[in-house]
């Protein structure tokens, strides 16, 4: 089967002179070789395409290809993540992981949290911020939780997104629209443990692979799982697996939030609970980071005994399954 493979290489966008933080959320060439390797080892024929410009020049020049395996974040707007799906959409070339819609919707933090709230997975009140006036009608009580409405890897996150009263609020918020340029999200800070759940598959036939805490040394950040933090993970950040009860909530959870998204194929569903003990939705990553050492995906598949091999091949049968290819 002739797969291509769709990616943002970071030092591409580096050597364009865009900061380490604008190319945060793309990818190495470690990660774009692990990745290829990988499926070659599982018996597929792999072109790389590159990015959405490269695309758009092979699909003028005809190129087609059985199925492709999209992992493209782009780079500009809350759209970005769907220009590539869309484009294969366009031209009737199945891809990988989920469609234009599902990224889109995902991407964006706000209509993610309205659209599970509506299939009655928890989740923590918030607000969308699009300018300052909005504060005026901001009824949330304290402490909140502030960070960019279509930010990935930590983004716009540090040690002072928790904020305590409304002088903090209004500084944050004065500091995030006109750096990130997008609006803000606005939530009721969860002050219980932090998780994030592996999941493969699609609809009905989807699953958890494993649910794994995120433990965050309070020095880095106040504890914040934030850019800085994950840029550092091995100094400051401790993962462990999770079983028992509360792994099975949150497992529910995570594959609630997974279905009525729409996501297909493979990811990463973030939770944290309350001082309750719920278990709530923060947000979903269907693009999630695919370095086989560093990214969160493949370390808790390794810490649930599933290995990166392993890991693609799921990802790659879901896609196969969902469209009716055979290898």
């Amino acid at each position: 089967m002739r797969v291509g493979l769709t990616f943002d290489l970071k030092q591409r966008y580096l050597d364009e002179g865009y900061s380490l933080q604008e190319v945060a959320e793309l990818d190495s060439h470690e990660t774009i070789d692990a990745i290829a390797s990988t499926l070659q080892t599982l018996g597929y024929q792999i072109e790389l395409i590159g990015n959405i410009k490269d695309l758009v020049i092979a699909l003028a020049h005809g190129q087609k290809w059985d199925l492709v395996f999209n992992i493209a974040e782009g780079l500009h707007g809350l759209c970005r993540e769907s220009q590539i799906p869309a484009l294969l959409e366009a031209y009737r070339i199945p891809f990988v992981f989920s469609d234009a819609l599902t990224l889109t919707i995902t991407l964006h933090k706000g209509l993610a949290k309205a659209l599970v709230r509506e299939h009655h997975v928890p989740t923590a009140d918030y607000r969308v911020v699009r300018n300052l006036s909005d504060l005026d009608y901001l009824d949330l009580p304290f402490p909140l939780f502030i960070k960019p409405v279509g930010g990935g890897t930590g983004m716009g996150i540090d040690g002072n997104s928790i904020v305590h009263n409304r002088t903090q609020l209004h500084s944050g918020i004065v500091n995030l629209l006109p750096t990130h340029k997008q609006p803000v999200l606005v939530e009721r800070f969860l002050a219980g443990r932090e998780f994030t759940v592996g999941v493969t598959g699609t609809g009905s036939n989807a699953c958890a692979i494993g649910v794994m805490e995120i433990l965050v040394d309070p020095k880095s950040d106040q504890g914040v799982y934030s850019y800085a933090t994950k840029q550092n993970y091995l100094d400051c950040t401790t993962y462990r697996l999770v079983e028992g009860e509360v792994a099975q909530e949150c497992a529910e959870t995570a594959l609630g939030a997974w279905r009525a998204l729409d996501c297909r194929d493979g990811g990463r569903v973030d939770l944290r609970m309350d001082s309750d003990g719920i278990i709530n939705f923060l947000e979903v990553n269907p693009l999630a980071g695919l370095h086989p050492v560093d990214s969160d995906l493949p370390i808790l598949a390794r810490l649930s005994g599933v290995s990166y091999k392993e890991l693609l091949k799921r990802i790659m049968d879901s896609a196969c399954q969902r469209v009716g290819l055979s290898q």
